[in-house]
């Protein structure tokens, strides 16, 4: 089993803080997304779309999502429980989970692949090429300000997002905000909240994974 991964990428890193939380250690391959290795026919053979993470088994069958991936390491490797305990508690934090990628980290993708200089014309990940569109940028920023918002009402009298432990939505949201912080959207002063929850998990080991 191998993982292919890309260290400065936000959606290897989610991997790497799961398995890090379970105590997995998992031989790695990075691909070298700056320089384009993953458009080379080479990996192209391993993951059409052209992005990172890829789990590759023994087998050589392959999974290259994220949630996916981690869904086989929870089962594989049930503690810590890092997705839930119970039927309400899974369904809680996959709710969370998805609010915020589906809220967050996409607008921040948005944001950040709609005006980087570095990718012009390669404004959404995977083999095709597509043109920046600059108002999802700024639509991104606006989604960002108003997600750091929601974010800190929930963290309000809670010490983790979506349960009484820490999970796979806390992760989520670690890279999120990292990520945010990446293009200069930063958590706002008065977000008391949400910067106390990013400065304690920001603080387990896992977060340097």
């Amino acid at each position: 089993m191998k993982l292919y991964d890309y260290q400065l990428a936000p959606n290897p890193r989610r991997v790497r803080i799961f398995l890090a939380e379970k105590g997995i250690t998992v031989p790695t391959v990075q691909v070298d997304l700056r320089g384009g290795e993953q458009f080379t026919p080479e990996f192209r053979s391993i993951n059409p779309e052209c992005t990172v993470p890829v789990l590759e088994f023994d087998d050589g069958r392959r999974i290259a999502e994220v949630i996916a991936i981690c869904l086989y390491f929870e089962l594989a490797h049930p503690e810590p429980a890092l997705m839930g305990v119970n039927a309400q508690d899974r369904a809680i934090v996959a709710d969370w989970h998805h609010r915020i990628e589906r809220q967050a980290f996409w607008a921040v993708a948005d944001a950040f692949r709609n005006s980087a200089p570095g990718l012009v014309g390669r404004a959404l990940p995977g083999p095709d090429d597509y043109e920046q569109i600059p108002a999802l940028a700024e639509r991104g920023r606006a989604r960002i300000a108003r997600f750091f918002e929601m974010l800190d009402g929930r963290l309000a009298g809670r010490q983790f997002v979506a349960s009484d432990r820490y999970t796979i939505a806390d992760i989520m949201a670690l890279v999120t905000v990292n990520f945010a912080a990446r293009i200069n959207l930063a958590v706002p002063e008065g977000c008391s909240h949400l910067r106390r929850w990013h400065e304690t998990v920001s603080a387990r080991p896992s977060a340097a994974a």
